[in-house]
């Protein structure tokens, strides 16, 4: 059974920053990733890394704004959020692949929900103007 637990939300001003965690209980290295969502909204892609930590992937509304980083010793990734705005405020989900895919040969990293197989169950982020 593998669990991903997130922790760090909390309520912050804009401009401030936060910094999530995601410990997940994988018995090997996937590519893992954050998600956020917004009560009656789909779950949004925020940021994923591969399973090397070599890359890393954010969506347009983040970029420059948010790092995902992963530390294996841990079996943990981060999300380093910084200059947040009230429009970040969501419940942030962690997920974890349990296979590797690939494209052309190559190691792929999902941007999608159907790509991850694991799930946290979130942490809540509220950012007040």
């Amino acid at each position: 059974q593998v669990h991903l637990v997130e922790s760090g939300g909390g309520l912050v001003q804009a401009g401030d920053s936060l910094r999530l965690s995601c410990e997940a209980s994988l018995r090997d290295r996937y590519a893992m990733g954050w998600f956020r969502q917004t009560p009656g909204k789909e779950r949004d892609f925020v940021a994923a890394i591969s399973w090397s930590g070599r890359n890393a992937y954010y969506a347009d509304s983040v970029k420059g704004r948010f790092t995902i980083s992963r530390d294996d010793t841990k079996n943990a990734i981060y999300l380093q959020m910084d200059i947040l705005k009230p429009e970040d405020t969501a419940v942030y989900i962690c997920a974890a692949q349990g296979t590797h895919t690939f494209v052309d040969g190559s190691y792929s990293v999902p941007m999608a929900i159907h790509g991850y197989d694991y799930w946290g169950l979130g942490t809540q982020v509220t950012v007040s103007s």
